[in-house]
Parts: C-alpha cells; structure tokens; sequence
C-alpha cells in the first residue's frame, strides 16, 4: 500500500483514520498552506513514516481528504431503507442542516475544500465526480418519493436543492439563524416533492 491513496470506499485503519483526520482539521484550520507531510504527522501523533506510508505526497493527502468529505456527502442521500419514499427524501434533505455541518469549523474546512476544487485539476475532478453522485442520489430519493417524475425531471430538482443546500453551508458562517435554516430545508422539500 505504500506510496498508494487508500481505497474510498473501504474501512480504514485506525492509524490512517487519524492521519485523514489531521488532514482534514490542517485544511479546516489553516488551509492547504497548513498541510505539509510533517505537519501531518504532529497533528495525528504518528511517525512522519507512518504518514508517508498511506500517502506518498500533500496531494495524495487533500485527495484522500476530498474524497472523505464526498463519502459523508454520499451518505447524507444513502435511503434509510425502511421508511417510505417520501420520509427517505425529507430525512436527506433534513440532514444537510444537521448541527455538525453548520459548526464552523466543519464550514471552514468546506470552504477550503470548495477552493481546492478550483486549484488543481485533480481535486477539480474528485470535487465534480462528488457533486454528481450526490445529486444523482437525491435525485433517485425524488423519484421514488414522486414515481411520476421523469428522471431528467429529478436531476433538475435535484440541482435546484443542491444549489439551496450549499446557500444553508455558506450563509451559515455569517450567523444564518435556525429558523432561516429551517425555512430553507422546507423549500428544499417543496422542491423535491412538489418541483
């Protein structure tokens, strides 16, 4: 595995869990310029080896970073398989206002990971191929709570919500209150559910 980025998708070592996680609280904290292998390495109490071992250079560590960021955002749609279609949709739409994303150190390292995606082709990339499995997952929520929809339909609503989603992210670092937060996630339900 050495000199390798680790699999998205599968569970990761608890060594290489801390290391994404230091990875994750340098960006949030102080940007790409706060993420060097070392600093890596201070901030998740492991060897510098140990670092260089899982990722083989600061690219492979923000690559890994964005990936993790679009996994979570990946199971912000994941259906809860026994609720209805409709109850499906609202949770997932609900989630996005969940308090641990609107704390600002989660929206700070959002911010960072946003700017990232303009910066370097790569992470251009992983930040398009996250934006995209997230509102096809949103837009299959909408249409199995609305079968009737078509599903170009769908992906149009589920833009429109997305676009709403990341308006809640980013308003919410300049004191947004609960309410309009509130607010907006009912827009986003009546934009699901009723176009």
């Amino acid at each position: 595995m050495s000199g390798e980025e680790p699999s998205p998708g599968g569970p990761k070592p608890d060594k290489e869990r801390q290391i994404l996680t230091a990875v994750l609280a340098l960006l949030g904290d102080k940007g790409i310029a706060g993420v060097s292998m070392r600093a890596v390495a201070t901030e998740a109490g492991v060897s510098l080896g140990l670092v260089n071992y899982y990722y083989s250079d600061k690219m492979g560590l923000i690559a890994a970073a964005l990936r993790h960021i679009e996994e979570q955002d990946i199971a912000i749609v994941a259906p809860e398989e026994s609720a209805p279609p409709v109850e499906r949709l609202r949770s997932a739409l609900r989630r996005v206002a969940d308090r641990e994303y609107l704390t600002t150190e989660y929206l700070a390292l959002r911010l960072q990971l946003w700017s990232l995606a303009q910066a370097h082709p790569e992470f251009a990339e992983i930040n398009t191929t996250a934006q995209k499995r997230y509102r096809s997952g949103l837009a299959t929520l909408i249409q199995a709570a609305r079968p009737g929809v078509t599903r170009a339909e769908a992906r149009r609503r589920a833009a429109d919500v997305d676009v709403i989603q990341n308006g809640i992210w980013l308003t919410a670092l300049l004191g947004l209150d609960r309410a309009s937060v509130r607010r907006s996630v009912r827009r986003c339900e009546q934009i699901a559910l009723d176009g």
